[in-house]
């Protein structure tokens, strides 16, 4: 399960996330999930866009989209598409974030997106200023049937702790605070990170890809324990009830994340000195982008983490297109061979990689499977590297 996915542009040519690939487009979408990645649910987070509703709508007049009883879209009995919203909420010091409000229906996404209208300025674009608190956000999701999680969490661009505020539950307050079931994590996050935070102790922890382009999809994942695939199974395993639940992370290694560690903006260079670097150790005036490690580091009062007995594994893993040695046609040949991506990441045994690939390719990919490669930590907006 990947809950978060962008859509570049409509059929009808209307732009949506303008900073994503234009080849976001539901029907491509849909088949590198099915095809190359291997994913069986899909979260639209765009789909509150009235031009992305038409061609949603366009598919389930057509037939190629079901609409479940039990929520969610199903395309061929292959893929469940639960439909969402990533918009953008600001506290009364200015401060702002970006939440993902998901909903069963549709026809309620629809509703939604008609009373959304009022508060953004163009509604067919993707994560919408709205001028809302993340408080008011959450009652106008749950009136209309939805859930809201708050997105990529950590990271200093746009995530509740990052860049809003110091604690969920001041944030949403008591009552609220109870009906955030989970969090995602954000690429530059994994759970160990998070559970630094105690009060992030009941909540489920979500990886997914934020894609901005067809590769992406499948970054991050969730492995989830459902009966069925739909939005009310998926909401029973955010919640851990009838023994649904998350039973495992997969996500990109945090240090190759564009935010791991904090960036000083006048020194253009990634602070490596000290845990948690809050500022430059050359000059304290400096204007220093907080890393997600860092800043957890700074909110925690833990010298360690703390997981409690629920919390799946997470399983970190680096993009086929990141391990040396893997240029386009070695990847053509690799998913040839071996169908999807997470096939060769994570189930592939090295003697079948070597007769595809030759040994040095079969071997980074090994060694990055084991969580042996060297990496230099990406921070500022900057993608960390792998080095061979």
């Amino acid at each position: 399960m990947d809950l978060h996915l962008h859509i570049g542009r409509t059929n009808s040519g209307q732009g949506v996330k303008i900073t994503a690939s234009d080849k976001l487009i539901i029907e491509n979408i849909i088949s590198e999930g099915v095809n190359k990645k291997g994913i069986d649910i899909l979260g639209i987070v765009d789909a509150a866009s009235p031009e992305v509703i038409k061609d949603i709508k366009k598919l389930v007049d057509e037939g190629k989209l079901i609409a479940l009883e039990d929520g969610g879209l199903s395309y061929q009995n292959r893929v469940t598409l639960i439909l969402g919203s990533e918009l953008e909420v600001k506290s009364e010091t200015g401060r702002q974030a970006h939440l993902v409000g998901y909903f069963p229906y549709l026809e309620d996404i629809k509703a939604f997106s008609q009373k959304l209208a009022k508060y953004v300025t163009n509604i067919n674009l993707s994560t919408q200023m709205t001028y809302l608190s993340a408080k008011e956000l959450f009652k106008i999701v749950n009136s209309f049937g939805g859930i809201l999680i708050p997105a990529h969490c950590f990271t200093p661009h746009r995530g509740l702790y990052g860049n809003y505020g110091d604690s969920l539950m001041d944030i949403f307050g008591e009552e609220i605070f109870r009906q955030i079931y989970a969090i995602e994590l954000g690429l530059s996050a994994d759970s160990q990170l998070a559970d630094y935070l105690d009060e992030l102790r009941e909540k489920t922890f979500l990886s997914n890809s934020d894609a901005h382009s067809l590769a992406k999809i499948g970054r991050e994942y969730n492995k989830v324990l459902l009966k069925q695939p739909t939005f009310k199974e998926v909401l029973l395993a955010l919640k851990r009830k009838q023994g649904r639940r998350v039973i495992g992370n997969y996500g990109l290694e945090p240090r190759l994340g564009k935010y791991y560690r904090s960036y000083c903006l006048e020194c253009e260079r990634t602070l490596v000195d000290s845990y948690p670097a809050l500022s430059c150790c050359r000059d304290k005036e400096h204007k220093v982008v907080k890393g997600v490690l860092d800043r957890v580091l700074e909110l925690s009062n833990r010298k360690k983490p703390f997981s409690p007995d629920f919390r799946p594994e997470y399983y970190h893993q680096v993009p086929l297109v990141d391990i040396p040695g893997v240029g386009k046609k070695t990847l053509e040949k690799l998913l040839k061979a071996f169908g999807t991506e997470m096939d060769v990441l994570h189930k592939v045994d090295y003697k079948q990689l070597v007769e595809v690939v030759g040994q040095r390719v079969a071997t980074n990919i090994t060694r990055a499977r084991e969580g042996k490669l060297s990496i230099l930590p990406g921070g500022g907006g900057k993608y960390g590297k792998v080095i061979e």
